[in-house]
Order: structure tokens, then sequence, then C-alpha cells
């Protein structure tokens, strides 16, 4: 299981292998393994470098680390994997909902790496050991686009991209009641819910998150609007977190919203419609639509007297 835990001031400017190794009793060496492969987050986001120093209150999530070697990830055939694109730098992939994005707690086989390195065995040398050729991350429960890397160029490249903001990442998310405003943005800070360790949560100094937003449609039985959601950040679960904290959570996200009828969705209604990115070789600028897929495609043609 995870070791999840706030740095406290006591370990403040520590260097995150010696943190690393003295919360979970692993050795240094081992820590410092683990940092490599890109095993350990900061804030939810892997960090390389074993030497970083740590600041208090930073949210620190170390996998369980066994002594023995890393898992070596096995290609699965089985592991559908539907690609809209390929060239010998960038793989874009359209991913079913239900399906894990790469490998974690709990989680060793059937991810969607374990797919892609059935097909492209060349992307196990591509990052870290556990997420290879792995650029950015969708939810378990929410499909669409993702962009993959091939060559250690191509994953620096991209990420770079990403961290810049230059990546184009537009979602399709159903919620519900009525958004007022024709289109918005929403800025809060995310962490940790204090509520619980797998929910995220606006709180007061968590990280900077922005999402911008466009009404596409409107239904008034049930209540429901339609919006194109643009991240211009990428915390976990944040358009999740955010349309929940203005009062209009996802049709079918009951970790975040128990209370309504959902709709028989079994999942968030939250599709990744639309990437662009700049192609980190030719230069080109690339761009892809995903269509809504059956399930979701279900519950909107079952929306009665949409508003103008």
């Amino acid at each position: 299981m995870d070791l999840q835990e706030t740095v406290p001031v006591a370990l403040d400017g520590e260097r995150l292998d010696r943190v690393v190794s003295l919360l979970t009793g692993i050795s240094r060496s081992r820590a410092s393994a683990a940092i490599e492969e890109g095993l350990i987050l900061i804030d939810d986001e892997p960090v390389l470098i074993r030497s970083r120093r740590v600041q208090a209150g930073e949210e620190l999530t170390v996998p369980d680390l066994p002594e023995s070697e890393a898992l070596r990830l096995q290609p699965d055939p089985e592991v559908e994997v539907s690609v809209v694109h390929e060239d010998a730098e960038v793989i874009v992939v359209d991913k079913a909902a239900g399906i894990i994005v790469h490998p974690g707690a709990g989680h060793d086989e059937g991810t969607l790496v374990h797919g892609i390195l059935a097909r492209y065995p060349e992307v196990a040398s591509v990052g870290p050991a556990l997420r290879p050729g792995i650029v950015h991350r969708l939810d378990r429960g929410t499909s669409g686009l993702l962009m993959v890397a091939r060559t250690a160029t191509a994953h620096a490249a991209l990420a770079r991209q990403l961290s810049d903001r230059r990546v184009d990442r537009r979602y399709l998310a159903l919620v519900h009641g009525c958004v007022e405003a024709d289109e918005g943005r929403i800025e809060a800070p995310i962490g940790r819910s204090p509520r619980g360790r797998t929910r995220m949560a606006v709180v007061v100094g968590g990280r900077e998150a922005r999402t911008a937003y466009t009404v596409r449609g409107r239904w008034e039985r049930p209540g429901t609007t339609l919006l194109e959601c643009r991240l211009e950040t990428g915390r976990t679960h944040q358009i999740r977190v955010h349309l929940t904290a203005i009062g209009h959570p996802l049709v079918g996200d009951a970790a975040y919203d128990s209370s309504r009828d959902h709709h028989g969705l079994g999942r968030p209604f939250l599709h990744a419609a639309h990437l662009g990115f700049v192609h980190p070789s030719s230069g080109a600028e690339m761009a892809f639509d995903s269509s809504l897929p059956a399930d979701l495609a279900t519950v909107l043609a079952g929306l009665a007297h949409p508003l103008v």
C-alpha cells in the first residue's frame, strides 16, 4: 500500500532520498533507485532527482518498496490499445474507460502500459521504469486521448510542452444542474482531501489549479449541462474537483457526489475529446479528436427538453 505523508517541519530541507529512507525503513540506495525510476511523487508529480530538497507541507507518496529489484513489466497483448496515430516519435492512444494507465499500488498487470509494451517494445526504455513512454495520465474511469513517447528525446520534449502549458487538452463533461454562464474559469488550489486520502479537494495551501470551460448544451429534464473543459494545469482529479467545488459535480462521479441519480452511469461522464501538441521532431502542429464512447453517448441521448 502506498505511503502518503505530509513532510514535517523536522525534515524541511532534507534530501529526498534520505527522507524516503527514513520514512520507509529501506536503504538509502534503494530509495535513490526508486526516485530515479520515477516511483516517488511529491504533490502527485514524479521527482527524479534524489538530491532534491523537500519542503515542509509537501505531500510525499511512496509505493511499497521492498529491497528487491523493481517490478519488471511484462508485455500483455490482451490489453486493449486503440491507436489513432503513430510515427517514429509519438503514439496517440484512445483509452477506454476502466483501463489503468500504468502500474501502481495493487495494479501490477493489465494496465495500458502493458498493452503498449506488447505492441511497441522499444518504449520500455523511455522514461520512468514503471511508466515507460507515459507523458500524462487519465483516471481509470476517464476515456479518451493520451500521448505516449517512443523515444527519450520525444518524452523530454512532450513533458516540457506539458509543463509549459502548451498541450491543448479538452474534455467533455456532463454535470448536474444548469451552469448559467456560457463560459468561465475556475481557479482554486487542489490538494489531498482531509476527508479521505484517495480523494482530492479545494484546500488552502493546495497546488495552483485552473480549469476553463464552455457550455456546449443544457437540458431541463433532468437539469444537466454539457461542458467542454480545458486544462490549464494538470492536477489529480482536477476537473472532477473543480466542478464539484462550484456545485456542479460530474454525472456518474459517485466518489465526489454519492447523493444524486447518475443516470445508470458507472463512471464519471468525462472524456478526453481533443488533444493538441507540437510534434517533438518535425515541429508540426498535431491535433486529434475522439468521439464520445457508447456509454456516454447513450446518457446524452436520453436527456430531454434541451434549453436554448
